[in-house]
């Protein structure tokens, strides 16, 4: 039960999958809102525990460790599909315009699958929650930021690129500060 919480806190905050660790950086170039973060976040959560359920029930056996990466990708794509339908189904009302291939793309549920896949079950599971809670954070929280940056008046030199790397180092500093949870 521990290992399951350490793993649910540590993903969704102190190593967070786009912040801590840079497995879904990509997905804070193009910002798509809610939309993005919903089904980014739903993939994580079910791709990383059915991987290591996939890992220890079929290929550890048959002693196939070593082609995790390439039985991953199609199960990751299965699964973007499966997210995506399940949005348009819970809320129709998003736009799903160029999803398809942000999620396919999307190195946070690729890593979190290779790296939840060797741990337990618990730790797994955790990583999987703890890291779409986390990346629907991170995008949802962006976003914001992004808007209220839009509305202010920034100097030209600013806009753009590097207002983006700007809010994204703050973002990093303001999750890093999650670092010593839970140590005295």
């Amino acid at each position: 039960m521990t290992d399951f919480l350490f793993a649910l806190l540590g993903a969704a905050l102190v190593n967070n999958l786009i912040l801590g660790l840079p497995l879904g950086a990509d997905s804070l170039r193009q910002p798509r809102g809610q939309a993005l973060a919903l089904a980014g976040g739903a993939l994580i959560a079910l791709a990383t525990p059915v991987a290591w359920l996939l890992d220890q029930l079929v290929l550890a056996p048959l002693g196939l460790d070593s082609l995790r990466l390439f039985i991953f990708l199609p199960l990751l794509v299965s699964l973007a599909w499966g997210c995506l339908v399940l949005l348009a189904r819970v809320r129709p009302n998003l736009s799903q315009e160029g999803l398809w291939p942000l999620l396919l793309a999307n190195g946070a549920a690729l890593g979190a699958m290779l790296v939840g896949s060797a741990g337990g079950f618990g730790t797994a599971l955790g990583l999987g929650i703890g890291g779409g809670l986390g990346f629907w954070l991170v995008l949802t929280l962006f976003d914001d930021l992004l808007q209220q940056v839009d509305d202010s008046r920034v100097p030209a030199p600013f806009r753009g690129t590097p207002m983006l790397l700007i809010c994204a180092g703050l973002m990093g500093l303001a999750f890093l500060g999650f670092n010593g949870m839970g140590t005295p």
